[in-house]
């Protein structure tokens, strides 16, 4: 595989930022994800921190170098954060539990799955088109969806889920795919930061026209100065498939991976926390994110001289 990864979080109006972010890869496979902790519930930051180490604990114990079943994978590592959730609301003894969206994407070979709970939006790219974006399970999308066929007056507030993760009952989980890509296909993961403020016709022309280096960072200030004073943390994540190695700067090529070789921006917390601690980050920059790529190429190298000594 070849892509190129860029991830930005900044937190806007809110007292913390409580989305999450990273991706995973092997030889064979990658994992792209990202949740957005719930306000109105306790310890947002954790549930989403929460969903993605779970997610990614998963995808290294089971891509080897490759999943056998990639929407089944989604499925159960997705419904295995929720069950973490309400573990560990159990283990503190809270009244609630904590609760977060999740969207998250499998590349492997040249196809695409994606699975989602609640609001948080995969968006696909090709040429200047935007050829696929999941559907918020949100009574605001459900009543656009059904107001052809039932005429409703009353609007839905569109931050109102009928799911999530952490939620008393079982969690809806919507996937796709696969879907063949083509070089130059771009995906975005993002939080309802971004697409609350900023339109999908907007979204759509800054992935097309411009590299996903310049898009992001463009779309994210464009969130934070429509969403004023009082914006919403905005995420982002994008990926462009078979990217050109000297195109990006974040240009990934893993075919001279081992097959034990699992590389992964999920850290186990941010800022030295652990899970239940007090976590309250820094906003998530680039620099930050390019320490984490030397990192792991630093450890992808020398899981390779060590290969190569063995043989």
């Amino acid at each position: 595989m070849r892509f190129s990864v860029y991830q930005v979080s900044r937190k806007g109006g809110r007292e913390k930022n409580e989305d999450r972010m990273g991706y995973c890869y092997t030889r064979e496979s990658g994992l792209f994800a990202l949740a957005d902790g719930m306000g109105g519930h306790p310890e947002g930051e954790v549930a989403s921190q929460l969903a993605l180490q779970t997610i990614a604990a998963l995808f290294q114990r089971d891509a080897r170098p490759a999943l056998a079943d990639p929407i089944r994978f989604l499925q159960d590592a997705i419904m295995a954060g929720h069950h973490q959730l309400l573990r560990y609301a159990s283990e503190k003894g809270l009244i609630d539990t904590p609760r977060t969206t999740i969207v998250a994407c499998i590349l492997q070979g040249d196809t695409a799955y994606w699975a989602h709970c609640g609001d948080s939006r995969l968006y696909m790219v090709r040429g200047e088109k935007l050829i696929a974006r999941t559907r918020d399970h949100s009574y605001a999308e459900l009543q656009d969806t059904l107001s052809t066929v039932v005429p409703m007056v009353e609007r839905y507030n569109r931050n109102v889920l009928f799911t999530c993760l952490g939620s008393p009952g079982k969690p809806v989980v919507d996937t796709a795919g696969p879907l063949l890509l083509q070089e130059g296909d771009r995906l975005l993961l993002c939080s309802d930061g971004l697409w609350g403020t900023v339109e999908d016709d907007v979204i759509t022309r800054h992935m097309a026209t411009r590299a996903i280096s310049d898009a992001v960072p463009e779309l994210v200030e464009e969130a934070l100065r429509n969403g004023g004073p009082k914006c919403d943390n905005v995420t982002v994540l994008a990926m462009e498939w078979e990217s050109a190695a000297n195109e990006e700067p974040s240009s990934i090529s893993t075919e001279a991976l081992g097959d034990e070789v699992f590389a992964s921006t999920i850290q186990a917390s941010v800022g030295g926390a652990g899970p239940g601690d007090t976590v309250e980050p820094d906003d998530l920059d680039e620099a930050e994110i390019e320490r984490s790529i030397r990192e792991i190429n630093e450890a992808i190298r020398r899981s390779s001289q060590a290969a190569s000594k063995k043989t």
